[in-house]
């Protein structure tokens, strides 16, 4: 309930009599700002002063007292990161959630919708956490439709989403949405205001969604970022290795490797798919290495180059065209694949050397095309 105008002073100077001594100023600030009615500039200043840790104790009372008083007037968005806030120092769960649907419901506006959703997704949060997973997906699915209707919106909102999202697939094992919607998240924040312990725990997260997914068999995005350097000279630094094996295409990386999977319970529960998984990679950079026009390969040479059973490269090619990796014929007879196409996929340095090694080739051959037409046709050129 908001406070009548003449006991806001007495408040502000009791809640300041309470802060700690180092935070007193603020309070000046406060009666100051609200005096005069510059909400704008009393938001930021009770930003600044919840961002502090020693205001932890005042945050329910100045929220419920003060901030109420006139809610109405001030940025939305920048009212649900107060009250979320305050949400924290609330040590039951209940009330926590309570506080927090309050708060989404109080700003579901036509003008302040970023602000819903925003709140909406701090509900979806604690629901999960809570293991309400389907009222959880509902707000979060109301929030999606919602953000597709906006042409803008603060980052803020949606990283919120996109790590909600990605905790919500992570819970229900639906590793591909994890994947996609962790890096989404990723790419809305800057990734120093994560600690370290939370870097290396998405790092690893992201990893096991990786290699486990049945759908991503391109890691580039991980590959390239940056959260993956947070796994160097930790316990599951070998983690990093495997994925760039896996890009590559390397089972004797693999089987070094290998040794490591049974330390994590959901990589030994895919080991066999795992297993399948490098020998797909390893017949698609196979290809890959290979100049277009010399893409016929016999079942035998596949096999010598991938290092994978004779056997089982009939049903590898076809596991691959099926999946999209490649495109081309095989002739079952003749035990003989044609491809033709194969998926883009990040290079390193080592694979970029042998595209180097390629364009030399080509240029190469180019050249001597060139010399032969000009040695074959000196007459006509003078003609």
């Amino acid at each position: 309930m908001a406070m009548e105008t003449d006991t806001i002073p007495n408040l502000l100077g009791d809640q300041r009599d309470q802060a700690p001594e180092e935070l007193q100023n603020y309070f000046i600030d406060f009666e100051d700002y609200w005096e005069r009615k510059l909400w704008h500039e009393l938001t930021d200043k009770l930003i600044e002063y919840f961002d502090h840790p020693e205001s932890a104790k005042q945050r329910i009372p100045l929220f419920e007292t003060f901030i109420k008083s006139f809610a109405n007037k001030i940025n939305q968005l920048k009212l649900v990161t107060l009250g979320l806030n305050t949400a924290s120092q609330y040590k039951d769960d209940d009330e926590r959630l309570a506080f927090v649907s309050a708060l989404a419901k109080g700003v579901n506006k036509p003008a302040s919708q970023d602000a819903y959703v925003y709140a909406t997704v701090a509900v979806a949060t604690m629901q999960l956490r809570l293991g309400e997973f389907e009222e959880a997906r509902k707000q979060l699915d109301e929030c999606e439709q919602i953000l597709e209707g906006f042409d803008s919106v603060e980052t803020v909102v949606h990283a919120s989403f996109y790590r909600a999202n990605a905790e919500y697939y992570k819970a229900k094992h639906e590793f591909a949405a994890y994947y996609k919607n962790a890096l989404l998240f990723l790419a809305c924040i800057d990734l120093a205001d994560l600690d370290l312990r939370e870097r290396q725990s998405r790092a690893y997260d992201l990893s096991i969604a990786a290699l486990v997914s049945d759908s991503i068999y391109n890691f580039g995005e991980l590959l390239l970022h940056p959260i993956l350097d947070s796994l160097d000279k930790t316990p599951h630094a070998w983690l990093r290795e495997l994925l760039f094996a896996f890009n590559r295409g390397d089972l004797i990386a693999y089987d070094v490797l290998a040794g490591n999977i049974s330390k994590v319970p959901l990589l030994k529960e895919h080991q066999t798919f795992l297993y399948q998984k490098i020998s797909l990679s390893a017949l698609t950079e196979t290809v890959f290495r290979r100049p277009p026009h010399d893409r016929a390969m016999t079942f035998a040479t596949i096999s010598e180059e991938t290092k994978v059973q004779s056997n089982e490269i009939e049903h590898l090619i076809m596991k691959a065209l099926s999946l999209g990796l490649l495109r081309g014929t095989i002739d079952q007879v003749a035990e003989i694949a044609r491809i033709n196409w194969v998926q883009p996929k990040v290079l390193d340095m080592k694979q970029i050397e042998s595209m180097r090694g390629r364009l030399r080739e080509w240029d190469s051959s180019v050249n001597q095309l060139g010399n032969w037409i000009e040695g074959v046709g000196k007459d006509v050129w003078a003609a």
